[in-house]
């Protein structure tokens, strides 16, 4: 199916022709819908300590970049020009970023990453740079102007507070209206300026790093319990050279970390954790006046649950991981919650019959998910 928002292209097509290989853009591509936040309530949002953002601005060639949360006296302060609100994870705080945010659910959930809100004065951007992941970039209200050039190795702007790119030398340039979208691959460097008081929403996709794999792996290798043992050397002889490590110590070393052992099945549980682990401003919200455990079974019984907007629920196979913990489930349990997981709402009858009412309840009580009556 042909889709506006990808430039008529089917899904399939996209995915085919453009994902990871080259850029597109797609005019009058979408329309923003109801409910995403205007100017003030973005800056209220940046000002939230459980909110991620961050204020770039330029003058005299020069840049600053400050870390939130502001106070609101900081934006009353800030110039006519050249200057930029970035504002993270704005689909876990307004229901209309989170829609959409799944109208790129042809993507697998755990490749989307979150939507990024910035807001720039005439003149704002963050200059030229490059991403190591891939991003989609809507035009909301007002004109921005995208200059791109093809992945190469980039030299860095020294001194500056931002990963800026010093020889950047744009081969294409693209006015972006209302409604226009771009899609960027992996390590096409970017400069968007804004030509006037604009909006653009950023679809960021996430990929796995190798370091952030091996920092879960060593984590989760520490919870089972490293191997363990004491350097021994009863036979010690006067060094020749005081300094130098011995080779018998060095061979100590070599024969405990070679105990280290995983197997596929630790693999796939460190990616889990690692892929659904919330990001540190995430703050579950748990209800205020929490439903009773058997009034809450009633009310599953007749509604559906829906996943709350934080919640990051992701399985292979039989194993299932919500926020970064593993879930333990039978086998009857397992359909039902995939089911969850893909539409992210659940018929809350399927889900008891399943024995998962004990389970959804704790999660209720977390603020991980939430009740949906029937109408």
């Amino acid at each position: 199916m042909r889709q506006r928002w990808l430039g008529g292209l089917s899904t399939r097509d996209f995915l085919r022709r453009h994902w990871q290989k080259r850029p597109l853009l797609a005019r009058a591509a979408w329309t923003a819908p109801a409910g995403l936040p205007q100017r003030t309530e973005l800056l209220a949002l940046a000002c939230r300590s459980d909110v991620e953002a961050r204020l770039v601005t330029q003058r005299a060639g020069r840049w600053r970049l400050e870390h939130g949360p502001f106070q609101r006296r900081r934006f009353a302060s800030l110039p006519a020009r050249n200057w930029t609100l970035l504002v993270n994870g704005v689909n876990l705080q307004v229901p209309a970023a989170e829609r959409l945010l799944r109208r790129f659910d042809f993507l697998p959930r755990a490749r989307l990453d979150d939507v990024m809100v910035s807001y720039a004065a005439p003149g704002g951007g963050v200059g030229p740079h490059d991403d190591s992941y891939d991003v989609f970039l809507l035009q909301g209200p007002g004109r921005r102007v995208w200059r791109l050039q093809r992945p190469r190795p980039f030299t860095l702007l020294a001194d500056a507070p931002l990963r800026l790119i010093a020889d950047f030398a744009p081969d294409e340039e693209y006015l972006l209206e209302p409604g226009d979208l771009l899609y960027l691959p992996p390590g096409w460097a970017h400069d968007g300026i804004a030509l006037e008081p604009c909006f653009t929403y950023s679809v960021g996709c996430r990929a796995p790093r190798g370091a952030e794999l091996a920092l879960a792996m060593l984590d989760y290798l520490h919870e089972r319990g490293l191997p363990d043992a004491e350097y021994r050397d009863p036979a010690l002889r006067p060094p020749a050279r005081s300094a130098q490590i011995g080779g018998a110590m060095v061979g100590f070393a070599r024969r405990v970390l070679r105990r280290l052992r995983w197997t596929a099945r630790d693999v796939q549980r460190v990616l889990g954790r690692h892929l659904t682990t919330p990001k540190p401003h995430v703050v579950f919200r748990p209800p205020r006046r929490p439903l009773a455990r058997a009034a809450f079974l009633r009310q599953l019984a007749r509604g559906a649950v829906v996943l709350d907007a934080r919640s990051a629920l992701l399985y292979r196979g039989s194993a299932f991981f919500l926020n970064g913990e593993a879930v333990a489930l039978r086998a009857a349990q397992r359909r039902p919650l995939a089911r969850l997981a893909d539409r992210r709402r659940g018929a809350g009858a399927a889900l008891a019959r399943a024995g998962l009412g004990a389970q959804l309840y704790a999660w209720y009580g977390q603020g991980y998910l939430h009740l949906e009556r029937s109408a």
